[in-house]
């Protein structure tokens, strides 16, 4: 069997990325936070995702549990692989994944940074670190036969309505996720009206918009005083550099767009000028 290895930090978009990679290396299956994907449904296994605090997922997902490893090897001995995927964190958590079960050694290791561009990585941090947002790749009617086994067996009710379909995998938000992150309207203006009025020819912030539902996006509406004949592109383009360093360092946020809205310009007499 051989066995290739997308490792990178929590967060940084591994799970999304996992099914691309594995339709273009032609792998069979997946193991990814505690599960064993094959041909995109669900083989053997119990999420990591759905546990209750971090420490058991981390738990889940290295299969430190018996009963869990010995439910996926079992599972691999059947399948007879030719080529599977793991995901994890870190070449050390691959490497007990695969002494948990009982893996060949040799493996290709991938990093999410050779086949993920850097801005997406970011977007990916963002959305899990404000939303909670964790990817399976499975589709979604494999989580809910898998939410309903657990549902008998533990007689809770589990069920989330909490789910958004992407493709061929789910979006879940896990119990130890955490909250969100929330930022004060007066905060973000501020932020703005500060970094704007650094430019002398900037005479008036307008209006100040901001979207962080899906990925964090700033809208600004402003009036300049410039003299006639001064072109304004290169203002606006270094007022757009200004806010995005500001943003991201005030509030480790980096925006996924920065849009400039000119209400007006008001002219200077050449005399001014």
């Amino acid at each position: 069997m051989h066995i290739y290895a997308l490792y990178g930090t929590s967060g940084t978009g591994k799970s999304s990325s996992a099914i691309e990679l594995a339709h273009r290396l032609g792998i069979d299956a997946i193991i990814d936070d505690g599960i064993l994907i094959y041909q995109g449904r669900k083989i053997a296994g119990t999420s990591a995702k759905y546990e209750k605090t971090k420490i058991q997922a981390v738990k889940r997902a290295i299969f430190f549990y018996n009963d869990h490893a010995d439910e996926v090897r079992q599972a691999l001995a059947r399948l007879s692989l030719e080529r599977l995927l793991i995901l994890g964190t870190s070449r050390k958590m691959i490497r007990r994944i695969q002494d948990a079960l009982g893996l060949p050694g040799q493996v290709e290791f991938i990093s999410i940074e050779s086949i993920k561009p850097a801005r997406e990585i970011e977007a990916a941090r963002y959305v899990r670190e404000t939303l909670g947002k964790h990817v399976i790749p499975i589709p979604r009617v494999e989580v809910e036969k898998d939410l309903f086994q657990r549902l008998i067996t533990s007689a809770q009710k589990i069920l989330s309505p909490k789910k958004e379909v992407i493709g061929e995998s789910t979006v879940v938000h896990p119990s130890f996720s955490g909250g969100r992150i929330q930022i004060h309207e007066q905060v973000l203006k501020k932020i703005v009206q500060i970094s704007a009025y650094r430019f002398p020819e900037i005479v008036r912030v307008h209006k100040t918009q901001y979207s962080f539902e899906d990925l964090p996006r700033l809208t600004v509406s402003l009036t300049l005083r410039i003299p006639f004949g001064q072109p304004v592109h290169p203002i606006l383009r270094e007022l757009q550099h200004l806010l995005f360093e500001e943003v991201s360092y005030c509030l480790n946020i980096a925006p996924e767009s920065i849009d400039i809205q000119l209400l007006s310009v008001q002219l200077l007499p050449v005399e001014q000028a």
